[in-house]
């Protein structure tokens, strides 16, 4: 079982994320590019250096690896224990003042996510788990669904800020899931995504181009709950290979079908 202080400390940075999340929506922030489409605010920044700071006072030794700051190398010492935080899950969202976006953080040891809280101010929904410990939204236990087959399934999806030139790619298989599921959303929180998956709300999620800080935490929320993992090719799941399926379990194949075929399809045409 990790130290209790950890989670503790994941909770407490999260939820003066929010604050400050919150605090910006009603003060006003900056909005620059980092991208054509790429947005980041004052407010991903502000939330960032907090949780360095915290970070490097309670744990000098932990490495720290975030969204939006290079602390430079003398951050980057290869420790056992590193921090990969979400300043602010849905930036385009939030700058559009659209409600739904999140801070998300989680502690891995020897490259494992051991701890994880992710944070949704808007909704004042705390989602947490440690590892082997479950998972919980405001201190109630979460489980995945029960549906069994992929007609009767709710699903998520997401897009990369470099979605142009691959919109066939990415449209296409959106498509596919149209014509087998009961319906497909798309939120615009990747962290959201999977904690929605662990609480039942979507049955599965899949996503390419991800970044390791936009599911560290809540893929360990929903295996937690009792979910599955996997690369979006149904390989052992990896937050650095940036691309995943999570699942209740029961629909995990069904998705990886419905992948496979369409990604089969494409390759005839493109030989054709």
């Amino acid at each position: 079982m990790p130290d209790p202080v950890f989670l503790a400390t994941a909770v407490e940075i999260v939820l003066r994320a929010g604050d400050i999340q919150l605090a910006g929506r009603e003060e006003g922030f900056t909005v620059t590019k980092k991208g054509e489409v790429d947005l980041v605010t004052e407010v991903d920044l502000d939330c960032e250096r907090m949780c360095r700071a915290v970070i490097a006072e309670r744990f000098p030794d932990h490495d720290v690896l975030a969204e939006e700051l290079d602390a430079g190398p003398s951050a980057r010492r290869g420790a056992r224990c590193r921090w990969v935080f979400d300043p602010l899950d849905g930036t385009t969202n939030y700058a559009h003042g659209l409600p739904i976006f999140s801070a998300s953080l989680a502690l891995e040891v020897d490259g494992r996510a051991e701890v994880g809280a992710i944070y949704d101010p808007s909704r004042k929904e705390l989602f947490t788990a440690e590892r082997g410990e479950g998972a919980y939204l405001n201190g109630r236990g979460l489980r995945v669904s029960e549906t069994a087959v992929l007609i009767d399934s709710l699903l998520v999806t997401g897009f990369p800020y470099e979605v142009h030139g691959r919109e066939d790619d990415l449209v296409g298989l959106f498509g596919a899931f149209l014509g087998r599921c009961r319906a497909v959303r798309r939120l615009g929180s990747a962290s959201l995504d999977l904690c929605y998956v662990a609480a039942g709300r979507f049955d599965g999620f899949w996503e390419q181009y991800l970044k390791p800080w936009d599911v560290a935490a809540g893929a360990l929320i929903v295996e937690e709950a009792g979910g599955r993992m996997s690369g979006i090719d149904g390989s052992p799941f990896d937050p650095a290979a940036a691309h995943l399926v999570a699942s209740n379990g029961r629909v995990h194949d069904q998705i990886l079908d419905v992948i496979r075929g369409f990604r089969a399809g494409r390759s005839r045409k493109r030989t054709d």
